[in-house]
């Protein structure tokens, strides 16, 4: 076959083939971290197997979820901040799985930019190996696109894919088992997590702050790295709670806050009944609500205002739940009750 003069390549494209093999090889010792029983999280073939037996499942389910880490991204790549950005997106994923009473397996992830850069999305992806070690899952494949045109500049997204188990009969909720009088347990956040950012950067952009600016809610840390503290992962906390039947019901707070997302978590016939009295929410949210002049009900509605995860226990259990997570370096709080709807 002739050549043809002036032949354009992928390259010249805009898609640079060498930089993701590039990328593969800086990324394969991070996926190798992560390994646990059942996956043996290498990279590289086109799929990804997993033995739920040699995980000690019984009679198991399989749940997945999906989710992004949002415009907190664009913080990120107004000021660098990448490390962190892949905890958000594992912990959006795998507390979801938790929300149904499944252990957190395995994690997929997929970044998409205009042009890749190898040094931003390996400090990406370590991100992402950090949350499936702490959330007890193998990473174990994933997905970089690059895609001129569609994207611009230095700007990327995630998205992020998990997979747990969860035997039988201990799929959550269990709505025949809750009551009225049933506790609600809540677990701290980190802060607003991953959710309300396109708020967020309206209210900096208010405050006339820039992102290097001291955070006047956080002293040490600039707005930009108060803000972007990752999103807690919960499944070290909650998953041996879980597996010993003593969780009813459990909601992760995400946009939406505690008013839409805790009555997921019950039955038609009850209603959750919060104390906003019963905790203090962190100093970022009294700095938010102050700088963008957001009323309270709205706050509580957008943001998870320091409370991350609530479940539903048994009365005379509270107190013996409460101590077992305290041992687990938590500070549960308890919120309120369930109540006849």
């Amino acid at each position: 076959m002739t050549e043809r003069p002036n032949g354009l390549t992928y390259a010249q494209a805009g898609v640079d083939i060498d930089a993701g093999n590039a990328l593969v090889d800086a990324i394969k010792p991070l996926a190798k971290a992560t390994r646990r029983a059942g996956a043996e999280a290498s990279l590289g073939g086109f799929g990804a197997l997993f033995d739920l037996k040699a995980a000690g499942y019984d009679d198991p389910l399989l749940v997945t979820t999906t989710d992004g880490v949002g415009t907190k991204l664009k913080i990120a790549i107004e000021t660098g901040l990448h490390d962190t950005v892949g905890i958000d997106l594992v912990a959006m994923c795998v507390n979801d799985l938790l929300a149904q009473g499944a252990e957190p397996l395995m994690f997929l992830d997929y970044l998409a930019t205009s042009k890749l850069d190898v040094e931003v999305a390996t400090r990406v992806i370590a991100g992402i190996a950090e949350g499936c070690k702490l959330a007890g899952a193998a990473l174990v494949g994933g997905e970089t696109a690059e895609m001129p045109g569609i994207y611009a500049g230095a700007d990327y997204d995630l998205a992020g894919f998990s997979v747990g188990a969860v035997d039988r009969n201990r799929v959550l909720p269990r709505m025949d088992d809750q009551g009225a009088g049933d506790l609600l347990i809540g677990l701290a956040s980190s802060g607003p997590h991953s959710n309300g950012y396109s708020l967020i950067r309206k209210i900096v952009e208010r405050s006339g702050l820039a992102w290097d600016a001291p955070a006047p809610f956080a002293e040490g840390q600039t707005l930009a790295e108060a803000l972007m503290v990752p999103t807690r992962i919960y499944a070290r906390s909650l998953t041996p709670l879980i597996k010993a039947g003593q969780v009813k019901g459990l909601a992760h707070i995400t946009g939406g806050g505690l008013t839409e997302n805790t009555p997921r978590m019950c039955p038609d016939h009850l209603v959750p009944r919060i104390d906003r009295d019963s905790w203090t929410p962190g100093p970022v949210f009294q700095w938010l609500q102050e700088a963008g002049g957001v009323e309270l009900d709205e706050m509580h509605r957008t943001f998870n205002m320091g409370i991350g995860m609530v479940f539903s226990v048994e009365p005379d259990m509270a107190e013996i739940v409460m101590n077992q997570l305290r041992l687990m370096g938590e500070t549960p709080v308890v919120l309120g009750d369930l109540a006849p709807a």
